[in-house]
């Protein structure tokens, strides 16, 4: 285990020293390319009042967990970094496979067991590769010495592809886990209920199939998706997801079972019978390449890759606009305590990072009115 970053924005050491992951941007992902300039990103962190850094060069993050004042981040490349109190460390995950280093793959989606702190025991979305091809698989990790290791399967050979792997892990309000399935590029499998692809799926922590699901036999809560990376609910209990769309038409739906979103037939503000159209679009001309969500007081945060800020969408107005940028590519969001706290993604190979990128932030809520 290493120790690698610690501290506040202001009057704090840092230590310097993880890689960048060196993936290309590629046509067929709505990840793609941020404009943000590097040399003047420090300054523009400066610029917005009540900001912290908790911490930084983490090695492209992808997932904040959190248990009272502890914070997890999942790094696709395959750690966790464990920080608390100003410090953070670099915590070995042994898997069974090892992650894939397929573009936009890794070590993704990861939430605590709710009996985390007697259990140590946690949840975890990763892409490998094996003689049979790419997949994705859903297990739990056991925390034991510093070290996580893979303790058991609870579901495998999601379709992975080239790009859209989804990956976002979230336990409801129901106490079920649910997790995010891109369509691994093959468009035509989100459409198919035989498919695991293109999907959010909803599973007992146990891994077993929920007898309430739309299909009794099914792990498909959600069809239609074409790369699903955020959920989250409000306080009624309301479902949310935020979704890729292709090139533009990026899409946050309010999620109900069994229902279908339209990908690869509809996008965008587009509808056909039978089929669900977004809450929110980008629409055909903005990209906002969507992410991590997270619900508090009738607004939704959205994390914005593309668009380089965090969103908020506001359920009363129905208005949204950023309440974050100029820190690049935006990843994952979390609430705690009235604090947002939020992950940069500059160094997944799509950005341009800065000298000790990527970073966890927080600031006040309040500090975004």
């Amino acid at each position: 285990m290493k120790k690698i970053l610690s501290g506040h924005l202001i009057g704090l050491l840092f230590l310097i020293g993880c890689s960048a992951n060196d993936e290309q941007p590629s046509p067929g992902s709505n990840e793609n390319t941020s404009d943000n300039a590097g040399d003047s990103q420090e300054e523009l962190n400066l610029s917005i009042e009540g900001l912290e850094v908790i911490a930084e060069n983490l090695d492209v993050p992808w997932s904040i967990e959190q248990i009272e004042d502890t914070f997890y981040v999942t790094e696709r490349t395959g750690s966790i970094v464990r920080i608390e109190n100003g410090e953070a460390e670099r915590q070995d995950v042994e898997l069974e496979h090892e992650v894939s280093t397929a573009s936009e793959a890794g070590l993704l989606g990861f939430v605590l067991a709710p009996d985390f702190s007697e259990s140590n025991q946690a949840y975890a979305y990763y892409t490998y590769e094996n003689s049979d091809g790419q997949f994705n698989r859903i297990v739990t990790l056991q925390l034991e010495d510093d070290v996580w290791r893979e303790d058991d399967l609870l579901l495998d050979q999601i379709p992975s592809g080239t790009y859209h792997h989804g990956g976002r892990l979230k336990i409801g309000p129901d106490k079920l886990l649910y997790a995010t399935a891109g369509d691994a590029s093959e468009r035509e499998i989100a459409q198919d209920l035989d498919s695991l692809g293109g999907k959010i799926l909803r599973m007992n922590l146990d891994g077993s199939i929920p007898v309430d699901n739309p299909s009794p036999d099914s792990y498909v809560y959600s069809y239609g998706h074409r790369n699903p990376q955020g959920v989250t609910w409000a306080d009624d209990g309301t479902m949310y997801a935020s979704e890729h769309g292709d090139n533009a038409n990026d899409e946050v739906n309010i999620i109900e079972a069994g229902e279908n979103y339209g990908w690869p037939v509809i996008k965008g503000e587009e509808e056909q019978e039978g089929m669900i159209s977004p809450l929110y679009t980008s629409g055909n001309e903005e990209t906002w390449a969507p992410s991590g969500m997270a619900y508090d007081e009738g607004k939704l945060y959205v994390a914005a890759l593309r668009g380089s800020a965090v969103l908020e969408f506001d359920m009363e107005s129905g208005e949204h606009h950023e309440v974050i940028s100029d820190l690049g590519r935006i990843r994952d969001v979390r609430i705690d305590d009235n604090y947002l706290y939020f992950v940069s993604n500059n160094g997944d190979g799509r950005g341009t990072p800065d000298n000790n990128d990527d970073k966890l932030y927080r600031i006040l809520l309040s500090e975004l009115e």
